[in-house]
């Protein structure tokens, strides 16, 4: 996995989100890259790359909250 391609897609993912949203694309590709955060994160083993993804997958899942869908 290129951590460096993941950092851009999500910081333009976010981007987008806070100018105005994200459509249906936009959207499933965010919650692809949180997924691939939560697979990567664990398997980093230097402190502070591990540290700045887990801030990424945050940032990423703030992004993405609003694109929860809710339960009947």
């Amino acid at each position: 996995m290129d951590l460096v391609l993941l950092d851009a897609d999500v910081a333009g993912l976010v981007q987008r989100e806070l100018n105005g949203g994200l459509d249906d694309s936009g959207i499933a590709h965010l919650w692809g890259c949180i997924a691939d955060l939560d697979k990567i994160v664990p398997l980093i083993d230097e402190e502070y790359c591990a540290s700045y993804f887990a801030k990424l997958r945050t940032l990423a899942q703030v992004a993405a909250a609003p694109y929860i869908p809710t339960a009947i």
